[in-house]
């Protein structure tokens, strides 16, 4: 009976993994849409260097 049991949640922990990775994977693209315009979003609202080149080091 004990053996059983453990059989039996191992098998209920695998089958919600599964359903787990699938509802993931069917969303996922929203969420990478999501994303991207909160990406977006954010950039605008970041403050521009002018006329400063990032690439160049200081030579302080």
């Amino acid at each position: 009976m004990t053996i059983a049991l453990i059989v039996a949640g191992i098998a209920l922990i695998a089958l919600i993994a599964v359903v787990v990775g699938i509802v993931d994977a069917a969303h996922a693209g929203a969420w990478r849409e999501i994303a991207a315009q909160r990406r977006e979003q954010w950039l605008s609202r970041q403050p521009e260097f002018h006329g400063v080149d990032p690439d160049a080091w200081d030579e302080d």
